[in-house]
């Protein structure tokens, strides 16, 4: 494999991580929290700097509205709770007081997709990402293991707007860089390869790794890229891989509808149409079980890529 892992940890640890160390460089960040701390890993922050902190309880539309006012005054404020409650619950808040307003809010949600596990259908949201996607003015950043969420974390502080920042629950491999800088809207190019390009975010970039490495034993050459931010899309790194490799395969622990995978074909389309095949929920909820056990079922497997990207291949 191109890439080793001697460590796994949860994404939203990265976070946590990130949200103490930009807290001591930058005094006009605040945290807020809808009574998850623990799971949002926002102690370190609150013990250093407690007068920047808001316990806001289980009131989430609460919580949205107070952070876009700190943002009128002139706060980062970094909201945190699940992804379901981050977006689902809270969308009017988003739309009218986040992004139409363009504060300066960041959205930040643990817990997202079927790797949540056990929690089952109710918490596992898989159309957040088409939601927010919806939304003008929002970015939205999906990291893929423990160091990259560090530095997107320290890095949506400096952007300008409102972010939607996604990460999960389950230990997952740390395999990137832990000094590499982060940089919104520009694609991470994983592996070079000329036969078949495959394209995730998140938990899923790891799984395309692996994809890669038992495709090369066959023989097939693959480009592996990280799209890191689903908006705004790196339309130049989706045009520059399909015109190498002629076919593209999507990949993402969301729903079919709305995700990543849209908004590449909509660019396909538009620009350089091409075979792509999708690698995504299909058009159902979750439910309870171990993350491997969910990724297997709901076809989002490391062999489930594989097989996508034979497809690919076969109808260039």
């Amino acid at each position: 494999m191109k890439y080793q892992f001697t460590e796994k940890k949860d994404t939203r640890s990265g976070f946590g991580d990130g949200l103490t160390e930009i807290g001591r460089s930058n005094p006009e960040v605040v945290a807020l929290c809808a009574d998850l701390v623990g799971s949002l890993k926002m102690g370190n922050f609150i013990k250093e700097n407690p007068s920047r902190f808001f316990q806001m309880g289980i009131s989430e539309a609460n919580m949205m509205g107070t952070a876009a006012g700190l943002a009128t005054a002139g706060k980062i404020p970094f909201t945190g709770t699940f992804a379901n409650f981050s977006t689902g619950r809270v969308y009017d808040q988003l739309r009218q007081s986040i992004a139409y307003s363009e504060k300066n809010v960041k959205v930040c949600a643990s817990h997202a997709g079927l790797t949540l596990g056990e929690d089952g259908a109710t918490h596992q949201i898989l159309e957040d990402v088409g939601m927010i996607k919806m939304l003008p003015n929002f970015t939205i950043v999906v990291p893929c293991d423990y160091n990259q969420t560090k530095a997107a974390t320290i890095a949506i502080a400096d952007h300008e707007g409102p972010v939607y920042l996604r990460f999960g629950r389950p230990s997952w491999p740390i395999f990137t860089d832990p000094e590499e800088k982060f940089e919104i809207g520009k694609a991470q190019k994983m592996i070079s390869g000329t036969d078949v390009t495959i394209m995730s975010y998140g938990h899923m970039v790891w799984k395309s790794i692996e994809a890669e490495a038992i495709l090369q034993a066959d023989d097939i050459s693959v480009e592996v890229i990280n799209m890191h931010t689903v908006k705004p899309l790196d339309v130049r790194a989706v045009l520059n891989a399909v015109k190498k490799t002629g076919c593209i395969v999507t990949v993402e622990e969301h729903n079919i509808n709305g995700g990543l995978g849209e908004s590449v074909a909509r660019v396909l389309g538009q620009n350089e149409p091409c075979p792509q095949e999708f690698v995504a929920v299909n058009d159902s909820f979750g439910e309870s079980g171990t993350p491997d056990q969910l990724l297997e079922k709901y076809g989002l497997s490391t062999n489930n890529i594989v097989l996508a990207a034979k497809r690919a291949i076969s109808r260039k």
